[in-house]
């Protein structure tokens, strides 16, 4: 699968949340809501559990929270963009606010998948151009637009 596919296949939100745990709860009910998880609760909790031992926010004002547990059989994502100028304090490496989280969930057992889909999407993150397009996108084809044939 390519890393437009799996944009495309995920949830993709345009949000104002106040604070880290709220974004990360936001997410987690889309994905609820879109019927990736069976049970929010844990899902939830593993995300918060990972976001204890470091920050998910790489820098450029990008997270990445990410849970991987047995009861997936899949990988599956969700976007948030945060519309509030100010972004999202989430302690991020370079100590800059968070206005664009990439939230995976997936197999526990399968490592190497995950670590492509990271890779393809670090990779095509680390465009600038590509964040100040995202942060700007005003629907869910502007955002999957900015990921064709990745």
């Amino acid at each position: 699968m390519t890393l437009s596919e799996f944009i495309q296949e995920g949830v993709i939100c345009f949000l104002e949340a106040g604070s880290r745990d709220d974004a990360l709860r936001k997410l987690v009910e889309a994905l609820s809501d879109s019927g990736e998880l069976a049970d929010k609760n844990a899902f939830f909790d593993a995300i918060l559990k990972r976001e204890k031992i470091v920050s998910t926010g790489i820098g450029m004002g990008v997270a990445i929270p990410h849970a991987k547990l047995p009861s997936f059989n899949r990988f599956f994502l969700a976007v948030g963009l945060q519309k509030t100028k100010e972004g999202i304090e989430w302690d991020a490496l370079d100590g800059a606010p968070v206005r664009l989280i990439f939230m995976i969930g997936g197999p526990a057992n399968q490592q190497t998948e995950y670590l492509k889909i990271l890779s393809r999407l670090t990779a095509a993150i680390k465009d600038e151009d590509r964040r100040k397009c995202l942060i700007g996108a005003q629907t869910r084809e502007d955002v999957i637009a900015l990921f064709e044939g990745l």
